[in-house]
């Protein structure tokens, strides 16, 4: 007991290698991970015979064809891809800190972290709009299908538990978390907002060319709030806005509607 406690304190660069791997454990059991499968499936998908233009993506697809197994398939998943986001909280907090305070995922301005979230998803969510039918038209985008769920009564709970989700699984770890460690290894500011812009921008390459540059925009303009507000709450409003309105308002359009606007 004595020898450990006069230990001599870890050097700075034993802190930093230990900061290091921590951030490839994280982003490997998340995030990095689907950037890793995103990028294979938008060199096979460049590499088709089909042209990118005629292809589709598509997200929150069924898992069974019996309902309630699937409904149960659903939440199991939903919650086993909050894992990380705990792992990630759980990491923050090692210094005795609260995560949830460190980052401003907490509830202490709700009011305001709602209107700024509501704010945000305007701004990137009315030219990412534009962005999608330019790349859909010159052909950098796959034809992206939202829901691939059955008409069953929990479809849409499911759809908003998906895009809260998503919500939380990539703020608090691209932004957040990222922004934190990178903060803590001292990279300079321009290179740990590209960081956290590229990462977002590669998960979603397999919906084509045009997706990762809009997300790495979006990246950028909430790396950016980020760093200068050190709250994470907006950001995961204005994410779960803009996924509710993107799956639930495509679940909601018939399918016969759906064909005729070639969404399908």
């Amino acid at each position: 007991m004595t020898a450990l406690a006069h230990a001599p304190a870890p050097s700075d660069r034993a802190v930093r290698r230990r900061i290091t791997t921590e951030i490839w454990i994280v982003l490997g059991l998340s995030l990095g991970r689907s950037a890793v499968n995103a990028i294979i499936t938008i060199i096979e998908r460049l590499t088709a015979p089909t042209p990118l233009k005629n292809q589709a993506a598509g997200l929150n697809q069924s898992l069974s064809q019996r309902s309630y197994v699937d409904l149960a398939l659903q939440l199991l998943s939903i919650g086993f891809a909050l894992v990380p986001v705990a792992l990630a909280l759980y990491l923050l907090s090692a210094d005795g800190r609260s995560a949830l305070r460190r980052i401003g995922l907490d509830r202490a301005r709700p009011t305001r972290d709602l209107g700024i979230g509501v704010g945000l998803a305007a701004l990137i969510g009315i030219p990412g709009l534009g962005l999608y039918a330019v790349g859909r038209a010159i052909g950098i985008t796959v034809q992206v299908q939202a829901s691939g769920l059955p008409p069953e009564w929990w479809a849409v709970p499911v759809l908003i538990l998906a895009a809260v989700q998503n919500a939380l699984l990539e703020e608090v770890i691209v932004v957040g978390y990222l922004v934190e460690r990178l903060g803590q290894l001292r990279w300079r500011t321009p290179a740990i907002l590209v960081a956290s812009a590229v990462l977002r921008g590669s998960y979603h390459l397999y919906q084509g060319i045009g997706p990762f540059f809009g997300n790495a925009v979006m990246g950028l303009v909430f790396a950016e709030y980020y760093r200068r507000r050190r709250r994470v709450m907006p950001l995961v409003v204005a994410h779960a806005i803009l996924d509710i309105v993107s799956f639930v308002g495509y679940a909601l359009i018939p399918a016969d509607v759906r064909a005729a606007l070639h969404l399908n």
